[in-house]
Formats: C-alpha cells, structure tokens, sequence
C-alpha cells in the first residue's frame, strides 16, 4: 500500500491508545507498522467463563472485520484470518463478511485450551512454527484479539481507546458483559452483575486459568477481560493464594517426575525445548544448569500444569514465574531458536485439553453460564486510570491535580522514543490526584 495510507492508520492507532486487550497490552500501532503475509483475528477466547470477545463479535462483527481489513491493509498482508471456535454464535454473520471479501476467511478452531496463546494460534492457523522466544512476525504474521480491531476501525473514524468490554460472571446473581470506562472499579461492575451470591469471596481479574487476585477497588484497564467472583475457599482461589515457601516445599516433596506437566505443556508440545518437569526439579534441589534454566523463559504461564496436568497439585507455572522474574534481574533472556529445527510433538493433537474437561476439573462447572451483553450507561463518580497498561513504559502525565477533563483528552504520553500507548480521560470531570502510578477524574458535581 501507499507508505501515506500505512502512515495514516498507523498514526491514528498510535494516536487512539490501542493495544491488545487480550492479553499483556502490546501496543498496536507498532503491529501495524511492520510487514507480514497474515493478519490473524483472535477470537478463541479459550480461557474459561470468559465471553467478552464473543459478546463483541455478535454486537459488531462488521467493526470488527473493518479493524482487520485495515490491518491487513497496513502490513500489506495477502490474507486476513479470522480464528474462532465453532460453537461461536457470530460464526454465521462472520462467515458471511468474510466471503465478499476476496483476501479474509473464517478457520474455525477445536474447543482447547489454550487456543487463543499466540504461539498456538498461528500453528493451529498457518501450521507455522514461531520459533523459541520470538513472535508471530517470525514467520510472517501479526495476532490481533478482536476488540484490539474493533479499537483500531475505531481509532480510524476518530473514536480512541476509553472504554473496555468486560464480563462479569462467576458467583453473581447474573452474569453479564457490559462496556465500561477505563478506570471504572470492579465493585460497580460486580453490581451491575447483581452482586455476588456469596458473603466471603474473592475477585479474579481475568481468567481462572491466568488471571489474578485483586481487590475490589481494582480499576478496569484495557487489558482486563473478566471480574470472576468466586468463594474464598475454591481452589482456583487457594491456588493464588500459595506462598512461593508453600509451592517450593510441595514441589521438593512430592513431585514424582512423572512428566505429565511436560506431556501436556502447549508449547513442549509445539516442538519448544521448555520440559515443566526438569526445571521444576532443578529449581525444587537448586541445580545450577544455566541452560536448562533459560527454558523456563519459553513458559506462557497458561496453567495447564498445575490445574490440570500435575496428579500432586504442583505448581510449575509458579516455579517458572518466579524464575522468569530473577531471570529478567539478572538481564538473562532465552537464546532464541530458529523456527526450522522446531518440530511440534506427532501426539500433540490427542493432547490437547478440552475446555468442557478443564472446566470440570477446575471445578467451574455451577458457574459455566452466559454472560450476554447488556448495553449500561455508565457513569461513575470517579475512575482511576493507571499509567502502565500496556507493553513498555509507564505514560507520563499530561494533566495537574485541579484541571478540568474531557472524555477522550489526553492524559499520558509516551516517553520519547520509548514503547508504550497513549491514555485519554475516559470521562468528563476533574483531576484529583496524579501520582507515580495512575491518574485520578472526579466527576463534576
């Protein structure tokens, strides 16, 4: 395409604050400023009680079809994808946008978990293999969660990033997804859900599978996909709740190596060199294999090992984490691997984890409900807008305590010449407090 038409739909990405909203917030602007074979829209949404995504595409499939072509049209793609599962209601009006457009089509995906990691997707997708510590670009194509092109056709027509799908379900009177302002806190989203069904719980942010733990002043950013209440005392929520001292003993005293962790690990089984098992036995008896450790870079973190996999109810995603974090200290990254010598495992499709099974074994099965879209009018007395809620730096305030505010205004910046996205107000009101970390509007009396 023209570089002033590229030039144009990039800037107005960058402009608008649009990153993945599926997963840690890469901005999207610099997805769309390189150049690939495949634009793949991901619609997977395989985390389970989650339905944000799906609620989207029914509300507004052609938006979202509208971001993709735009980002096809940006990378210069021969083809656009749309990927999701069968059993997505939208299938039948996505099927239909996709066939009077020459360069899209549909790839309907088997209901696993976890179809919508990036690394599986294009597999499942192109049946290319990214290779050990690299991206989708790395065999020529971009991944794109489908509200991040709802965002961008948005973005295009002049409308930035300042509200976020979400759902609301677990135990609540009535599960929904409702779009809200950035900041909004989850207490007011779990009372659009009717409140939670039980007196002593706990809010997960995100997926029971990768989300985490928050508070209920817990602020809605442009990542967050789901607020899930569940009982204090379910296991998903004792799991978070694990000291590093618990996890570690555990892992020393009753891990059997039985290799079940590894067998059923998405990216061992796409040919990657990460083996759960032996790095939870060198980080369990302090093996010293630098190596071996790097592996643990290659952990997605997407949980199958200790939610599924492991016959003890270890945690080698914890282990992996925490190694991953020390590992960043120290400044040590994975050596990389070349996409050629990855081979995926010839069992990898009969072990795939069936969402339903994984629901079952999480103990989920009361709470696997609908959670259909309920168009709200939200207006909330305050937001709290953090600075970091993407891939990259922090923003830089561009607003004082005391200064009046519009929905769409922006609030933050980026540092000069570093990674990041922008952050616009997400209502009318006033300034109260900036600090290090977020922003604070107050709406006007």
């Amino acid at each position: 395409m023209e570089s002033s038409a590229k030039s144009e739909i990039i800037e107005a990405i960058k402009s608008a604050g649009v990153v993945g909203a599926g997963g840690a917030g890469f901005p999207t602007h610099i997805k769309a400023a390189s150049m690939a074979e495949y634009v793949i829209a991901n619609g997977a949404e395989c985390e389970p009680l989650v339905r944000c995504n799906q609620e989207l595409l029914l509300k507004e499939p052609e938006k979202v079809v509208a971001g993709l072509e735009l980002m096809v049209e940006a990378t210069g793609a021969k083809q656009g994808i749309i990927a999701i599962k069968r059993k997505n209601k939208a299938a039948a009006s996505l099927e239909k946008l996709a066939a009077e457009k020459e360069h899209l089509r549909i790839h309907y995906l088997k209901d696993f978990y976890p179809a919508g990691d990036e690394h599986v997707l294009v597999y499942e997708v192109t049946g290319r293999v990214v290779p050990e510590g690299g991206i989708p670009l790395a065999v020529g194509a971009v991944v794109s969660n489908v509200e991040s092109l709802y965002n961008v056709a948005a973005a295009v027509g002049g409308q930035p990033v300042t509200d976020k799908m979400v759902t609301v379900t677990g135990a609540v009177q009535v599960p929904v997804t409702v779009r809200v302002p950035l900041g909004t806190a989850a207490r007011e989203l779990l009372a659009l859900a009717g409140g939670p069904t039980v007196t002593d719980y706990a809010v997960i942010e995100g997926g029971p599978m990768m989300g985490k733990l928050v508070e209920e002043d817990a602020p809605v950013t442009k990542t967050t996909g789901a607020f899930i209440v569940l009982p204090a005392e379910h296991p998903v929520v004792s799991a978070r709740r694990a000291s590093w001292r618990t996890v570690l003993g555990r892992a020393k005293a009753v891990c059997c190596q039985c290799r079940f962790c590894t067998d059923l690990c998405p990216r061992y089984l796409l040919g990657h060199g990460l083996e759960p098992h032996r790095v939870t036995q060198l980080v369990a008896y302090g093996i010293a294999d630098a190596t071996a450790m790097t592996r643990a870079l290659l952990c997605s973190e997407c949980g199958l090992c200790e939610a599924y996999a492991c016959p003890m109810g270890l945690s080698p995603r914890y282990l992996h984490a925490e190694l991953k974090r020390e590992l960043g200290r120290q400044g040590i990254k994975h050596p990389g691997g070349l996409p050629e010598v990855l081979r995926p495992d010839p069992w990898r499709e009969y072990r795939r984890v069936p969402v339903p099974r994984l629901v079952a074994r999480l103990g989920l099965a009361q709470f696997d409900r609908p959670a259909p879209f309920q168009p709200v009018s939200m207006s909330p007395a305050s937001v709290t807008i953090p600075l970091k809620q993407h891939v990259g730096l922090p923003c830089v305030p561009t607003v004082s305590v005391g200064e009046r505010v519009s929905k769409g205004q922006v609030v933050g910046t980026i540092p000069e010449g570093s990674l990041g996205a922008v952050l616009r107000a997400s209502m009318d009101g006033l300034v109260t407090e900036v600090t290090d970390r977020d922003i604070t509007i107050e709406a006007l009396a």
